[in-house]
């Protein structure tokens, strides 16, 4: 601490002791290892082998971190992540003389409870499957509502049976599509060493060899940190850092806590194909036409950004540099468009100075900074979905190496490419907006969006965002299938694919418009360009087009129901369509990222972010998704497992699985709605007692038994269908 600069030890010491809602995030907890059932001691002495696949491995180097002493007794110290494993082991335990059958579905779960980097992670509990006639979204929202809610139960249970409570730590797990606002303050302050020694979760639950994926996280912080401080160079080369005066970005990135929804979507026939060596269907087949459904995709993604999933975020006229802002972009799209979008932003932020005229961007020391916002009256900028922005969510191909342009290893390739740059290890996986999930390497063959920020609802925004994702996805087969798309329609160089992605980032910041080139290459846009109205020439880019992203949209919502009109005929998707078509119509109230911003805004006087400073609504937003969202959620998911229940007890095969007997066992007798409805308001108040917890959760676990198997079947059993065939087979959202 003596070597440290002064405003850096004050700084920690402010950050420490300005916490008046009492909030740590992403901390660890602690309490007595005897609170645990035998089955959970157990469990947690598999998971601190160093292999658990190696009864003989010995334990793991770090063991040492979960054990601390308080006074003088042992406590266990471990991450909320694997908390939720322990309490789901817990409940298990406690019931060893109680229906087997809840010991064995709570053992098939635990693995489902990990974490990618810090904060908890789930995948889902089962596969839902496509049916004839109707969409797959509202069988997907359904599981992850369920997910939830049991997540929430483990918590409220592990608060009261291991003292949590008691000793004052109560723990509160939600979905946000971004770092706390404080996490980020300290991000700013520590190195970057320290900053993963603190948040890097030690992946007790979900991989054998736990240390290795630990090591592995600790790569892909470093590897971003270091290509974010590389990125002031290429801003450099692309004329947008025009100065040296720049803001250095922290030697610590956060950005890997940008938590998002990915929705794993698979194919029945072509898992089918892949799998019988007969069939003539082999991965150069699946790589081929997989690339060119992903090229298809990304044309469509900006019908997501903000309607279904949002991350609204306020930027101070302080945090308007650049090389802050801009962040991962400069790896995700060519110079030309880079350019073209950074003098866009400027235009539309908050940053005019009146009456001259003129954009003022900040110098860089805050208390400057701070002054001209007073003086000038310059608010920043308000950003519906910075999740998109603040996270590699997608590599720009090099001109020797595309990745999507059909061939086996293109990805290899590509990566060797970026380590040169050094943006990338050759480790990590090639970061896709719209990826291929291979049958060699998955077990079935499909895609997986990872475009997905904050959902708002279970049930109106998640579902429809599933059904509209899977349609593309069959509708870009139909395409190829009857030899409308090609790749020589969609070029494989960056200058076109960096053409097309840009659209989406331009919907992430909210930019009103993006140029396009009159003789672009990209024949599919070219031909989607001629159906946009109030097309124009720019005026400022010679030899550009000027189209206006709403108009854009709302021509991809046409363009997809005209060519897609069997599709939507035959899956019952005539709803959906005219569902997206209202939130592009109406955001502000139907669209996921205008109720997210209402709601974030609380009871403020005024609608508009910009009023708001953006501390303030930055924070008001974290508030709003721990709190209101976080128990609106909840509220959703216990609706949704009272359906679930309704349905799962008058299955014919219910009783034939044991499902019934295990169900009286569980509730002595009593009629099971009446009991969920009995609980609902102490689980929503956080208040229901140890022994109604564990009976809430032995009927979530027996609801998402009796859906896997019912889900299990519809998979294996389902005839093939023509074209629909395409439809998925597969769901996983985690």
């Amino acid at each position: 601490m003596g070597e440290l600069p002064r405003k850096v030890i004050s700084d920690l010491e402010s950050w420490l002791s300005e916490n008046p809602d009492k909030v740590w995030e992403n901390s660890w907890v602690r309490f007595r290892p005897h609170a645990l059932s035998p089955l959970a001691s157990r469990v947690l002495d598999e998971d601190l082998r160093c292999d658990k696949r190696d009864p003989d491995s010995g334990l793991r180097g770090d063991v040492g971190r979960f054990h601390l002493f308080s006074n003088g007794e042992a406590h266990l110290r471990v991450p909320v992540s694997y908390l939720l494993k322990l309490a789901l082991a817990d409940v298990a335990g406690v019931q060893a003389d109680g229906p087997p059958l809840i010991g064995s579905i709570a053992t098939r779960l635990m693995g489902h409870f990990q974490s990618d980097n810090t904060s908890p992670e789930t995948f889902s509990f089962y596969v839902t499957p496509s049916s004839t006639g109707q969409g797959m979204g509202e069988g997907v929202a359904a599981e992850t509502a369920l997910r939830f809610l049991l997540t929430q139960l483990l918590v409220q249970y592990a608060g009261r049976r291991f003292g949590l409570l008691e000793s004052g730590q109560r723990v509160l797990v939600y979905f946000s599509p971004h770092p706390p606002v404080r996490q980020k303050a300290l991000n700013d302050i520590i190195t970057d060493s320290f900053y993963r020694e603190l948040f890097m979760n030690p992946c007790l639950s979900g991989w054998d060899r736990g240390e290795d994926k630990h090591r592995y996280m600790h790569l892909c912080h470093q590897v971003l940190s270091r290509a974010q401080l590389n990125a002031l160079g290429r801003l450099k080369e692309a004329g947008i850092i025009n100065s040296n005066l720049v803001v250095l970005p922290s030697s610590s990135n956060s950005s890997l806590l940008n938590n998002g929804v990915h929705i794993s979507l698979g194919s029945r026939m072509l898992t089918h194909a892949l799998s019988d060596a007969f069939s003539g269907f082999l991965p150069a087949h699946e790589k081929y036409f997989g690339d060119l459904v992903i090229k298809f995709m990304e044309h469509f993604l900006p019908l997501f950004v903000g309607t279904y999933s949002a991350a609204p975020y306020r930027l101070d006229f302080g945090d308007f540099h650049p090389e802050r802002v801009l962040s991962f972009l400069p790896y995700q799209l060519d110079y030309t468009h880079l350019r073209m979008i950074w003098r866009r932003w400027k235009k539309k932020a908050h940053i005019q100075v009146r009456p001259f005229g003129f954009r003022l961007t900040p110098f860089g020391p805050p208390l400057v900074d701070g002054m001209l916002s007073r003086f000038l009256r310059l608010k920043g900028d308000f950003v519906p979905d910075f999740r998109l922005l603040d996270y590699l969510v997608g590599v720009m191909s090099t001109d020797r190496s595309p990745a999507l342009d059909g061939r086996l290893g293109n990805e290899e390739r590509l990566k060797r490419d970026l380590v040169e740059l050094g943006v990338f290890d050759s480790q990590m996986p090639v970061y896709l907006l719209y990826r291929l999930r291979e049958f060699l390497r998955r077990g079935f063959s499909g895609f997986e969006g990872r475009i997905y920020s904050q959902f708002a609802g279970f049930n109106r925004d998640l579902a429809p965002a599933v059904d509209l994702q899977n349609l593309l996805t069959c509708l870009a087969f139909q395409l190829i299938a009857n030899g409308r798309l090609v790749h020589h329609h969609i070029p494989d160089n960056p200058e076109v694919e960096s053409e097309r992605r840009q659209v989406f980032f331009a919907a992430a910041i909210g930019l009103p418009t993006f140029y396009v080139r009159k003789n672009t290459e990209n024949l599919m846009l070219r031909s989607l360009l001629k159906k946009v109205p109030e097309v124009r020439h720019s005026r400022r880019y010679p030899g550009f087009l000027r189209v206006k992203l709403e108009a854009y949209r709302r021509t991809l919502v046409q363009w997809v129901m005209e060519e897609g009109a069997n599709l939507i005929e035959s899956s019952g998707l005539k709803e959906t369509m005219e569902d997206i078509q209202l939130r592009l119509e109406q955001p502000d109230s139907r669209s996921a990222g205008g109720r997210l911003t209402k709601g974030s805004m609380g009871t403020s006087k005024t609608p508009d972010p910009m009023d708001m400073k953006a501390a303030e609504f930055n924070r008001a937003t974290e508030a709003y998704y721990r709190q209101s969202l976080r128990l609106r959620h909840t509220e959703e998911a216990l609706s949704v497992l009272e359906q679930s229940l309704g349905c799962a007890v008058t299955h014919a095969g219910f009783r034939d699985s044991g499902l019934r007997e295990t169900l009286n066992r569980v509730l002595d007798g009593t009629a099971c709605l009446d009991f969920v409805r009995s609980v609902t308001k102490d689980v929503v108040s956080e208040t229901a007692s140890e022994e109604n917890l564990i009976r809430l959760i032995d009927l979530v676990l027996i609801v998402i038994h009796q859906a896997g198997i019912q889900s299990s079947r519809d998979v294996t059993s389902a005839p093939h269908r023509g074209e629909e065939t395409y439809a998925d087979a597969r769901a996983s959202v985690y």
